[in-house]
C-alpha cells in the first residue's frame, strides 16, 4: 500500500496516510476539520525485489561491480597510453 501526502488548503496542515490505491482520497482535515485536503505529488520510495527483474539488480559479492570486468574497460585508459608513447618517440 502506498503512503500518500496531503495538505490542507485552509490551515496548511500536512499529513501522510497509508491507503490502498483503490481508496478514495481524504477530504477532511484532522486539524481544522475543513473539507480542504488535497493530495500532494511526492517521490515514491520503493525497492524492486523478487524474480523477474534485471540480472544486475541487487547483486552481491564479486558480481556486484560489473564495470570492472575485462570486457568493459574504459576507453580513455588506452587513449592516454597511446598519446604518451607517441610523445616519447617523437
Amino acid at each position: 500500500m502506498p503512503i500518500y501526502e496531503y495538505e490542507c488548503k485552509a490551515c496548511g496542515h500536512r499529513l501522510e496516510k497509508l491507503q490502498k490505491v483503490s481508496a478514495a482520497p481524504l477530504s477532511d482535515c484532522p486539524a481544522c476539520e475543513q473539507p480542504a485536503l488535497s493530495r500532494l505529488v511526492s517521490a515514491a520510495g520503493f525497492r524492486l525485489a523478487g524474480g523477474g527483474w534485471y540480472e544486475t539488480d541487487f547483486k552481491s559479492g564479486s558480481k556486484k561491480n560489473l564495470v570492472g570486468d575485462s570486457g568493459n574497460k574504459p576507453a580513455d585508459s588506452g587513449g592516454s597510453k597511446s598519446t604518451g608513447e607517441s610523445k616519447a618517440s617523437a
